[in-house]
């Protein structure tokens, strides 16, 4: 008896996706609680790479500047213990949108801006060049992992799986 390709991958799916969503939301976690981390020390450069995006008001700008580290915190450690994993998801997907859309606009715009993603961001020196289609492709490969929990947020090992006390493999999503 010979299965066709189509079967076989019927069959490895179920047994490969949640592991794929483990990676996806451990990786996920991990990029929110870097970017957070690395940010939590300094709220005040927070502020001034949030402003230099020249879309927010300076007094809104600071005040998100400040806030988005400890959000940022919030769901790595929410993705990290997979708890909410399908809300978490979804305010990084939101989230994500909002950072390709700011770095896309500083583009058009011609600001020569660090996004500040992974630190203090800002204005960049004379004679420095702007990344922002590396930028923007790093955030739209974390899109993809967001979009993943999404659609399949129930994970092994996680505090999901183990309040909805139901074997991953079984979930209609």
């Amino acid at each position: 008896m010979t299965m066709t390709a189509r079967r076989i991958g019927a069959v490895r799916w179920p047994a490969v996706r949640p592991w794929l969503g483990v990676a996806a939301r451990l990786g996920l976690a991990a990029v929110w609680l870097v970017a957070g981390g690395t940010k939590v020390g300094d709220l005040a450069a927070s502020g001034r790479a949030v402003n230099a995006y020249q879309v927010l008001p300076y007094d809104v700008a600071t005040v998100i500047g400040a806030a988005l580290p400890f959000v940022e915190l919030a769901l790595g450690l929410l993705l990290l213990v997979g708890l909410a994993t399908r809300l978490a998801a979804g305010v990084s997907a939101a989230l994500l949108v909002v950072f390709v859309a700011g770095i896309a606009s500083a583009w058009a715009r011609g600001l020569a801006i660090d996004c500040g993603c992974f630190g203090s961001g800002g204005e960049l020196a004379a004679g420095q060049a702007p990344s922002y289609l590396p930028e923007i492709l790093r955030d739209l490969g974390f899109l993809a992992l967001a979009g993943f929990l999404l659609s399949w947020p129930r994970t092994p090992v996680s505090v999901d799986g183990w309040l909805a006390d139901a074997p991953v493999e079984d979930e209609d999503e």
